[in-house]
């Protein structure tokens, strides 16, 4: 993560600060009401958001990419908060229901791969909201805010890098209507800045809110042809001697046995010869290639 996010705990002190975590609470509090007996991970800067669901959640962890400063959480209680590496997450594969990213992945290296991670340790069914600044809204072009550094993302932007990570995007909402005031006057009347921003110019919210949910079906390579199947009718009395300890037959393919390849051949009008994917690519061992980006079949 990028040195130029800087005095985020100084930021939230301010009144400006406490403000604009109310609203983004707020905003958070309608996509998740509640979530009991959940894990839960805050990922970049979410230890002024993750309270909402401390009282009710199974486990809540604060985790903090380098160099970002590590910031005990909570104060008055265990700390729950660990830095991280934002491209290598110290969690098993499946360990969180529910992933929070604010503060994070505008600043990130490798957004990419911080995808990756997040996917990697979500669960089958988990969900992820990503905060991140909205190109059009003030907040990301004052640079004396938090969501004035790094890479702000347009709707568009954001929800096709989710949908290259293998996250399918559920909603999205804007959050931060109100101009980045410093005044304590001016910041009496967020409260109705949101209420009139999202009906009125909803696309010039400082931020948006984007809930994702691990997506399986991107695992099935793109163009993979469904393996078709054929009636073999054998003529009566027609006898098959078993061919057990045999060799595996070789083909274009290499071996075709146990361990060889599940693909299915057949032959287009062309003569080209095309592979149709024979079975699931689940498992632990795909998920981890995907995370680094290897290849695969297809």
């Amino acid at each position: 993560m990028s040195h130029e996010v800087h005095g985020l705990g100084n930021f939230y002190a301010t009144p400006a600060g406490l403000v604009t975590a109310r609203l983004l609470r707020d905003s958070l509090r309608q996509l998740w009401p509640a979530l009991p007996g959940q894990a839960v991970l805050g990922l970049g800067y979410a230890s002024p958001f993750l309270r909402l669901w401390r009282g009710e959640a199974a486990r809540c962890v604060a985790a903090t990419p380098t160099p970002l400063p590590r910031w005990r959480w909570p104060r008055s209680a265990r700390s729950c908060s660990t830095a991280v590496e934002e491209d290598a997450l110290p969690f098993p594969d499946l360990t969180f229901d529910r992933i929070l990213l604010v503060h994070g992945l505008e600043t990130a290296e490798n957004a990419r791969r911080m995808l990756r991670e997040a996917w990697r340790v979500l669960k089958d069914d988990g969900r992820l909201i990503v905060v991140v600044p909205n190109r059009l809204g003030l907040w990301a072009h004052l640079e004396r805010t938090p969501f004035g550094h790094g890479q702000p993302y347009s709707s568009g932007q954001i929800e096709r890098l989710l949908r290259r990570q293998m996250f399918q995007v559920e909603q999205r909402r804007g959050a931060l209507f109100v101009p980045p005031f410093q005044s304590r006057l001016l910041l009496r009347g967020a409260g109705a800045w949101e209420r009139l921003g999202g009906p009125l110019f909803p696309r010039f919210a400082g931020v948006m809110l984007v809930e994702a949910v691990k997506d399986f079906a991107a695992l099935v390579p793109t163009g993979a042809v469904q393996a078709k199947t054929r009636r073999v009718v054998v003529a009566e009395g027609a006898y098959f001697s078993p061919r057990s300890r045999a060799a595996p037959s070789r083909g274009p393919l290499g071996p075709l046995g146990p361990e060889g390849c599940h693909g299915l051949l057949r032959r287009g009008r062309d003569g080209a010869m095309h592979g149709a994917m024979n079975g699931a690519m689940g498992g632990v061992g795909l998920r981890r290639a995907l995370i680094a980006g290897r290849p695969h079949l297809g």
